[in-house]
């Protein structure tokens, strides 16, 4: 398959602020606590994820079949779990531990120098594996206590704060610290006009 244009709808385009790989495909799924938005509808938009992502292994689209598309999605949530129930001291669900080592063992992408900034002999489930590798390095190591949920309750991103004051409380400033300033203004001003 090859990789589809940006999105027309700017809801399904991916936000890459998650500060790591893992997190950022974490967040083709938007909207978790509300009505779920489904970023990877088709194979095409997860070969566009690899793009976008820099996970692909040449200039061509990243080949992705039905199957790799239905691991990804599995893959997906498994780190969405084990994450989660990590940032919370929880112990995570065996089965999701046991996705995320499974895909991690598989080989993944080897840096080249030169045009092409990967190979690969499966290019998706090399990038998947890519993907697996960093959300395990993520939890074993430091930066987990950094890793944050954002704050607005229609947004479910996780990110990395990698603010100095590590009191980063949205996902993006653009996003929804943005929309979290226009609410707070409107309603000082509402209190003010009925005060």
């Amino acid at each position: 398959m090859t990789g589809s244009p940006t999105p027309a709808d700017p809801a399904l385009a991916f936000p890459f602020i998650g500060g790591r790989p893992c997190l950022d495909f974490v967040a083709t799924l938007g909207k978790r606590h509300a009505t779920p938005l489904e970023r990877l509808p088709d194979t095409a938009a997860l070969a566009r994820w690899f793009t976008e992502a820099e996970l692909a292994a040449g200039a061509e689209p990243v080949r992705v079949s039905a199957r790799d598309l239905a691991d990804a999605r599995l893959l997906r949530e498994a780190v969405y779990g084990l994450v989660r129930a990590v940032m919370a001291g929880e112990e995570p669900d065996p089965a999701d531990v046991a996705r995320v080592n499974a895909v991690a063992a598989q080989p993944d992408l080897a840096p080249q120098l030169g045009a092409a900034r990967w190979t690969a002999r499966g290019p998706a489930r090399a990038a998947l594996a890519t993907v697996a590798r960093d959300a395990v390095l993520l939890v074993r190591g430091p930066l987990l206590e950094r890793v944050k949920e954002c704050e607005n309750p229609d947004c479910s991103l996780l990110f990395l704060d990698d603010s100095q004051a590590r009191r980063r409380r949205w996902c993006s400033m653009d996003r929804c610290g943005n929309l979290a300033k226009i609410a707070g203004y409107r309603s000082r001003s509402r209190a003010a006009t009925t005060g």
